[in-house]
């Protein structure tokens, strides 16, 4: 999906915090094919997705779209997610995380709580569990 950046991309966090758009979904994974699967999934029940394949790419989307919810994995090149995570928190205090992994059992996923995901899921997971989890956590205002 071709979402309009934002205008202002030098705004502080706490604007951004306020301007975050709940239904925009940004999606991070290193692999095109997950990336391919939870863009189809979340389409199909109604967000606007915009996808990165690594941590900086998603910095990058954050400052200039602001969504409202982040769904990242953790192993990444170039920067991995839980430094993702850390600094999304600084950026955007309001954004939403998912935190999703197949790597090193749950103990990345832990680790990606404590830094300030909203939810962890170990990959594989289902369709209905993707969306149960976002509508979770997007309902917690």
């Amino acid at each position: 999906m071709d979402v309009p950046p934002l205008d202002d991309q030098s705004r502080e966090p706490r604007e951004m915090e306020l301007a975050l758009r709940s239904q925009l979904v940004l999606v991070v994974d290193d692999e095109p094919e997950v990336r391919a699967v939870l863009t189809e999934i979340l389409a199909a029940a109604g967000y606007d997705v915009i996808v990165a394949c690594d941590g900086e790419e998603a910095l990058e989307a954050v400052r200039a779209h602001a969504p409202g919810l982040m769904i990242t994995d953790l192993v990444m090149p170039r920067k991995e997610g839980l430094e993702t995570i850390r600094e999304v928190r600084q950026l955007a205090p309001g954004m939403k995380i998912i935190a999703i992994s197949g790597a090193f059992g749950n103990r990345f996923l832990t680790v990606a709580t404590h830094l300030g995901a909203h939810a962890a899921l170990a990959k594989p997971f289902s369709a209905d569990v993707i969306l149960s989890t976002v509508r979770g956590v997007l309902a917690k205002g």
